[in-house]
């Protein structure tokens, strides 16, 4: 995967501070030199009754395409795509959204304002999409922030249609963009396939956790029927209940309190949820905020749990906390072991399945919470079930965080050999020219490992963007 690459023989100075020296038979021009603008703006009511193809912010960065949707659910103008367009978002510019969109001869195709539309004409498309995603060209154009809210910092359209870059010659973009494809398509076979590994422990952890949670640790224990088809059989002397017997549910009010970035009560999201122990949270809220909102303050010890969309993921709290409205919570009212309870949810994933209520992304309410089915030991059993679980689940967690180190090291591999490439300071003529070709087998493993990307990559990126 990794070649003997060099530098350039010889350099030249750019004339553009940021940019320093580029290789002396690159050109330096601005990027409407050598892409076309096109800003087509087509209004709400041109897109009324009509399907449409849209290109908005949380759609790139989501599934990195546009999405097939009614018209009548935009409210806002947007840019009609008549041909092949490199798509740059000038929201948030350190993060890199874009996207190369092909239209759909077949149906109307816009995208939003936040991006701003380069048609490739001195210059081929791809090399333009690999360079504007390079984190050298990113933080340049974040430095160039004018316009900045808490949470979304724009730059100025004509900072990127002005934007200086070197330019090699069309043939060596070519040459490029081969190079960096055949290493992307190597990098994202491996990812994939470690998080078919990852996906393989995860299941191995939860047929232990059911083991534990359903029959205990006596492989001799006498069973009877639980009458809960995913419980199956559970010890005899375990009692077979539901939450609401040993727990109070709470949903959190629908009113969102005042959040700041320092004092008051933990806000916690789903973000921080997933860990033994809720991680540490970003936001807080002050007390007397707290009660206008109608929020209430969380007990330490509340085990906390997704109720929409990936249900299963749970944590124990270690101080008071306010919860948003993706997560509920159990709070003891006698004495249970927290640990085991949270074992016990992880295992109920089949349940709240059953229960999502509804047909966009399922929604788990209350009383669903309420009546979760337990098969609850006596106490002290509690204990040596979750100790011994959390000894033999130590050595899975740990192989899941090497191999998530080691997806990461590859991300960052990839990020910085853009990098370097695009920004002329490594040489791909020569190894470009000696790739090897890809085979027929291997095209159908890209197909394959592509449809997998899809419902592995989201659980290792952040929620996308809301535009404005």
């Amino acid at each position: 995967m990794i070649h003997d690459l060099k530098p350039y023989p010889a350099y030249k100075d750019s004339g553009v501070p940021w940019l320093g020296e580029v290789p002396e038979h690159w050109e330096v021009k601005r990027t409407d030199q050598a892409m076309l603008v096109r800003k087509s703006l087509i209004q709400p009511e041109g897109l009324r009754d009509k399907l449409v193809y849209h290109f908005s912010i949380p759609n790139v960065q989501r599934f990195g395409i546009g999405v097939r949707e009614s018209g009548n659910s935009i409210d806002s103008a947007k840019i009609h795509l008549y041909e092949s367009t490199l798509l740059v978002s000038r929201l948030n510019p350190r993060m890199g959204t874009i996207t190369f969109a092909e239209p759909d001869p077949n149906i109307l195709t816009v995208c939003s304002t936040e991006f701003v539309p380069l048609v490739p004409h001195a210059c081929l498309g791809p090399f333009a999409s690999y360079a504007f995603r390079a984190e050298p060209i990113r933080l340049e154009l974040n430095s160039r922030v004018d316009s900045a809210t808490k949470s979304h910092q724009r730059v100025s359209p004509r900072d990127i249609e002005k934007l200086y870059l070197a330019w090699p010659p069309i043939p060596e973009q070519s040459a490029i963009v081969c190079y960096l494809d055949h290493i992307d398509r190597q990098i994202r076979r491996y990812i994939c396939l470690k998080q078919k590994l990852i996906k393989l422990l995860e299941e191995q952890k939860q047929a232990i956790i059911h083991q534990a949670v359903t029959r205990g640790l006596d492989p001799n224990v006498r069973l009877k029927s639980s009458g809960v088809e995913w419980l199956g059989d559970v010890p005899e002397h375990w009692d077979v209940m539901v939450a609401k017997r040993v727990c109070d549910v709470f949903i959190p009010q629908r009113d969102k309190p005042e959040l700041n970035d320092i004092e008051g009560i933990p806000w916690v999201t789903l973000e921080s949820v997933g860990n033994t122990f809720v991680k540490k949270t970003n936001f807080f809220v002050k007390e007397q905020d707290a009660k206008a909102a109608g929020s209430r303050v969380l007990p330490s010890g509340s085990i906390i749990a997704s109720c929409i969309g990936r249900f299963g993921i749970t944590s124990i709290t270690t101080e008071p906390v306010i919860i948003n409205q993706q997560i509920q919570a159990y709070i003891p009212r006698c004495d249970i072991s927290h640990m085991f309870f949270r074992y016990c949810i992880q295992v109920s994933k089949p349940y709240f399945e059953m229960q999502g209520n509804s047909t966009t992304l399922a929604y788990v309410d209350r009383e669903a919470f309420s009546n979760m089915p337990l098969s609850l030991p006596p106490i002290l059993e509690q204990h040596a079930i979750a100790e011994a679980l959390n000894i033999k689940l130590d050595r899975f967690d740990r192989s899941t965080t090497q191999i998530q180190s080691e997806i990461s090291l590859l991300r960052e591999y990839r990020t910085r050999l853009i990098a370097d490439v695009v920004t002329e300071k490594l040489d791909v003529r020569e190894a470009a020219a000696n790739l090897p070709e890809e085979t027929d087998e291997m095209e159908v493993l890209d197909n394959e490992l592509a449809r997998d990307e899809e419902t592995t990559e989201e659980d290792l990126e952040g929620e996308p963007e809301e535009e404005t």
